[in-house]
């Protein structure tokens, strides 16, 4: 019986002349695998991701995972919505941003993510945590969410300047309230891209109110629930293809594993709610 060699299974495939033509990736796939070369090897790709700190954990745990089955390699950079916005407008590129939908938006408008490619996969809530162990707050009521912030010593939360989503609408709510002077006074903020609940376990502050995500990230805080109605804000979160992006296949592989059922049950896990396709 005689053994097909390599060089006969590439004439099978593509001919002994070998000319210059389009061969389907299933073809080539085939190839692949009768020469003992997997075909994840050969097209595997390094994904380059802009990622809102808004997902960090649960995309940090979801990545293993897609780097597996793929082949692909993510390299992310993670900061707020807002800072990696400015980087991308200062010039910065990546293959996908995950940004806050309306983030993404104005980047679509703007040129710098593609048309058409961009899918919303979860949103999540503004959260309030206190350090593990300490006396629960009220917050079931807005008067008193409003008493509960006023009779803290320190309160943490994205410092407005730099942008952040739950900072920004955090602010206006204490002006909405009538007490935004009272809090401003005892506000602590964490660095920019850093976790208000951090300064709460260090005990730099009494609670600490930020996206529900992200608190939840943090080791040593104990849940109070989310601000009361219309005090409470959802972001959704989307990902898109960066305008330049030189492997459009990889990168979309990415945003179609961020909806699927396997990141939806890790979204739930990590204080997000799946969005519907």
């Amino acid at each position: 019986m005689a053994f097909a060699t390599k060089a006969s299974i590439m004439d099978f495939f593509f001919g002994t002349e070998r000319p210059v033509m389009r061969v389907s990736f299933t073809r080539i796939s085939v190839c692949l695998a009768l020469l003992g070369v997997p075909a994840s090897g050969v097209f595997a790709a390094e994904i380059k991701v802009f990622s809102t700190v808004g997902v960090q954990a649960a995309l940090e745990e979801l990545t293993p995972a897609f780097e597996k089955r793929s082949g692909h390699q993510l390299k992310i950079t993670w900061a707020t919505a807002a800072v990696l916005v400015k980087r991308i407008q200062a010039g910065e590129t990546a293959d996908v941003l995950v940004l806050t939908q309306q983030s993404l938006d104005a980047m679509v408008k703007e040129g710098k993510a593609q048309a058409g490619s961009h899918r919303n996969f979860s949103n999540s809530g503004m959260a309030v945590v206190v350090k593990q162990g300490a006396p629960k707050v009220d917050i079931s009521t807005p008067e008193a969410y409003k008493q509960t912030l006023l009779n803290a010593k320190a309160i943490a939360y994205s410092n407005p300047a730099f942008g952040g989503a739950s900072g920004v609408f955090f602010a206006k709510t204490l002006t909405q309230m009538g007490i935004a002077d009272a809090i401003q006074a005892k506000a602590k903020f964490p660095p920019a891209s850093g976790n208000a609940a951090q300064l709460v376990v260090n005990g730099e502050a009494d609670l600490a109110v930020q996206q529900e995500p992200e608190v939840l990230a943090v080791s040593g805080v104990d849940l109070m629930g989310a601000p009361p109605g219309a005090f409470n804000n959802i972001t959704t979160y989307a990902a898109g293809l960066g305008a330049t992006t030189a492997v459009v296949g990889a990168a979309t592989e990415l945003i179609d594993f961020l909806q699927s059922p396997e990141a939806a049950a890790v979204y739930l896990k990590r204080g997000l709610k799946p969005e519907k396709k």
